[in-house]
């Protein structure tokens, strides 16, 4: 560093960004020499100079991190060991066997008869729970062996995996509205419920938590882009139906009966795939950009966002103990172990699809997808948050509290990016590709709370700080939408949905007395 850059306050706030107005007057004081308190701010360090100034050196190779040359190497008893005390929701897997043996029962019934359905669809919900935290272990794992950038987006994948299995089950058995319903349900939860509680949880001993500048605006930029890429269909939909009220199927059936002239029919259901497509590549291209943008910024001295002038010091120090820390799995145990738990948590999410029949007398679609089946991966942690809320609150009030962390946790946010970013637009496109007419056009009620959770979320985020108010905030409206419970859905967009005619579908929910 220069002398001349040394010199200038405006360099100096830039490299700290922490300066207080009393050192600012000390680095303005007289142009004629340096007093002891300008010569004090200026030799003054950070915290953690090296994580304040210097990129992390010597970085080892790909191939070298994977293999862990120089490294300790993991044995394989000690990896099994990690796997089978990796988190007390292992001991939920004894529910797997059971829905399985569950599952080949119910399908051995008569039609009509669900007395093995019903077990073998809760024990399902059930036995994905440790399934999805086992899956969130292994990438944590890999992230040892891939580095911080492929290791955040493996994690971040392996975390929407459970949710992504289903939307392709779901899409297979042409169980589109409930595939639709469980898309937003998924973004949702990830932008209102699993960071409000993290919010909360977090700050709970703090007044406020950081988060990522850099990263906090373009997550703004992308979550709108996504958001309001579901507005376009719905608004050319409005058109089409020029501003008309939403009907029942029967009068949707009378109107294709009365007039050829009806805008429910299979024209212009093309149309809305034509542009639902089209989008889907967009915002497929876009993610794939973000994601080369994230792991090679571009600029000298920047090798990843984690070395940014404005990174929270946090997380700085997270970077340099990553480097220091050795995982608990062997990198061949770990890669086997997310592939064997990958095949189970598909299997029992196509034995939970089977079962779902079972429960359509106790909830409505639209309130199952949007509400009960994104819970699945969320249970997990949110049994953990909960007690990890009650630990730290019980040793606070005896004085043994632990230092809070400062660092926000907005992996949740990352989640649902990725979700309506890449595998939302993925199942489009899947979905044409298997003739299945799924499209982006979303029901009005579906659209209106996704946009206004997307400006709590940007609003919360905004200034890269929060604190457990305004993740109180975003908890509560996560329970406004449970009003999604008196919901039935619009019989327009359900008949786009049907997998054949458009026709014939609306005259088969008309004669079936079909609200939904």
């Amino acid at each position: 560093m220069s002398e001349s850059t040394r010199d200038s306050p405006t360099v100096q706030r830039s490299a700290y960004h922490r300066l207080t107005d009393a050192e600012e007057g000390a680095l303005e004081e007289g142009a004629g020499g340096m007093s002891e308190s300008k010569l004090e701010v200026e030799n003054a360090e950070p915290k953690s100079p090296t994580l304040a100034l210097q990129p992390l050196v010597g970085r080892p190779s790909l191939t070298d991190r994977f293999l862990r040359r120089g490294k300790r190497k993991i044995r394989v008893t000690n990896s099994l060991k990690a796997i089978v005390f990796s988190s007390w929701l292992n001991i939920l897997l004894l529910a797997i066997p059971f829905s399985w043996v569950f599952h080949f029962m119910a399908d051995s019934e008569e039609e009509g008869h669900h007395s093995w359905a019903m077990p073998a669809f809760f024990l399902s919900f059930v036995a994905l729970i440790p399934l999805a935290k086992l899956l969130e272990y292994g990438g944590d794992q890999m992230t040892f062996y891939l580095g911080p950038d492929l290791g955040d987006l493996l994690v971040v994948t392996l975390n929407n995996s459970v949710e992504a299995t289903l939307a392709i089950i779901l899409l297979k058995k042409c169980e589109l509205k409930l595939l639709q319903s469980s898309v937003i349900g998924v973004v949702l939860l990830r932008l209102l419920l699993v960071p409000g509680v993290a919010f909360v949880t977090g700050g709970s001993h703090l007044l406020e938590q950081d988060l990522h500048p850099a990263l906090t605006e373009l997550n703004h930029t992308l979550l709108t882009v996504g958001v309001f890429c579901l507005l376009l269909p719905a608004a050319f939909f409005s058109a089409m139906n020029r501003g008309g009220v939403a009907q029942t199927a029967a009068q949707v059936a009378r109107e294709v009966s009365a007039t050829s002239e009806s805008f429910i029919n299979d024209t212009n259901r093309g149309n809305i795939l034509a542009i639902s497509r089209g989008l889907s590549v967009i915002l497929l291209a876009v993610y794939v950009v973000s994601r080369i943008f994230l792991h090679k910024p571009p600029g000298e001295g920047t090798a990843n966002f984690r070395e940014h002038a404005l990174a929270p010091e946090a997380l700085r120090e997270r970077a340099l103990e990553f480097e220091n820390e050795d995982p608990e799995l062997n990198q061949w145990v770990c890669i086997g172990f997310v592939v064997v738990t990958f095949l189970a948590l598909a299997a029992t999410a196509e034995w939970l699809v089977d079962s779902v029949d079972v429960v359509e007398d106790l909830f409505t679609k639209e309130w199952f997808g949007l509400i009960l089946l994104p819970l699945v991966s969320f249970s997990g942690d949110a049994f953990n948050a909960i007690l990890y809320f009650i630990r730290a609150t019980y040793r606070s009030l005896r004085g043994q509290s632990a230092p809070p962390n400062t660092l926000a946790n907005a992996r949740p946010i990352d989640l649902s990016i990725q979700f309506i970013m890449f595998w939302m637009p993925f199942i489009i496109l899947l979905g044409w590709w298997t003739d299945r007419p799924i499209s982006l056009l979303f029901d009005s009620f579906e659209v209106a709370l996704l946009i206004s959770s997307c400006f709590i979320v940007n609003y919360v985020t905004a200034d890269a700080k929060t604190n457990y108010a305004e993740g109180f905030a975003m908890l509560a409206y996560w329970l406004i939408a449970l009003t999604a419970w008196f919901y039935t859905g619009q019989s327009e967009i359900n008949s786009f949905l049907a997998c054949g005619s458009v026709a014939e579908a609306v005259v088969a929910a008309a004669a079936g007395g079909g609200e939904r």
